[in-house]
């Protein structure tokens, strides 16, 4: 039924591109994108979040591959420079033999003596030549050997700078993660702070009832005020100054006057 209803689909799909030719598809197309783009827009950040998160777990494996296929690159390049360096002292004493037999036969002698026992010029010279054929064929050798040595230590270098490259790049996608989940909380919490209303209706009416026992209490001072003071008697008090000069000035007068009637007494 699934594979009946794409087929359906695709079908639909053509004749529509039939029907309507290349503007047609054009239209097609860019529903199909906006139809995606929706999808996409309809997954929760959360959840792509959790996904991120699992990918870069994920990526543990194959670090781990490539850490272990680089730990036995080492070994064998270990055993392979091992190898070398064996085949370059061998070499070099294969050379010190071939050069040495070559002194002796410039010499002219008839008879040679190698390790206590007694040789020809003829044998020397077939010894002598076999040992330079076989020196020349490791000479080869070992010159394959070392540019294979060198490719693989290249390989190697460029092996662990691999390694360290992912294991960088997904240290920094933990942290780019991280930013964006702590990004995330702070609009989570904008959010709420925006759409969190207070119920202050409590706070204004009672505003509203201390400001008219205020007012109320100061009617009622201004009317106890009014009733002390007779409108129609004249007033015989003088107003007190409110200069300051002259406040100090009758403050010493008044503090001298007292000194001066103690000095009085006491005499």
């Amino acid at each position: 039924m699934v594979k009946k209803g794409i087929l359906i689909g695709a079908a639909a799909l053509v004749l529509l591109g039939l029907l309507f030719g290349r503007e047609g598809w054009s239209h097609l197309k860019t529903s199909l994108g906006m139809a995606r783009q929706a999808v996409h827009d309809a997954v929760p950040v959360e959840f792509e979040l959790s996904r991120a998160r699992q990918m870069i777990k994920d990526l543990d494996r194959p670090i781990h591959n490539n850490m272990h296929l680089i730990a036995k690159e080492e070994v064998e390049v270990a055993h392979l420079r091992e190898r070398l360096g064996i085949a370059e002292k061998n070499l070099g004493k294969n050379k010190a033999d071939i050069e040495r037999l070559t002194d002796d036969l410039k010499r002219g002698d008839s008879n040679f003596v190698y390790a206590g026992k007694s040789y020809t010029e003829k044998q020397v010279e077939t010894d002598l030549t076999r040992r330079f054929e076989q020196f020349k064929v490791k000479e080869a050798t070992l010159g394959k050997l070392q540019q294979v040595l060198a490719a693989r230590e290249r390989g190697l270098t460029a092996g662990r700078e691999k390694l360290k490259a992912m294991q960088a790049a997904k240290g920094q996608l933990e942290v780019d993660v991280a930013n964006l989940e702590a990004r995330l909380e702070m609009v989570k919490v904008a959010q709420t702070t925006s759409e969190f209303n207070f119920d202050d209706s409590e706070l204004s009416r009672t505003k509203d009832l201390v400001s008219d026992i205020g007012a109320r209490i100061g009617v009622a001072e201004k009317l106890v005020n009014a009733e002390a003071e007779d409108p129609g008697q004249i007033n015989l008090d003088e107003p007190e100054t409110t200069d300051i000069t002259e406040q100090v000035t009758k403050y010493f007068e008044a503090s001298q006057k007292a000194d001066e009637s103690v000095a009085v007494k006491l005499d």
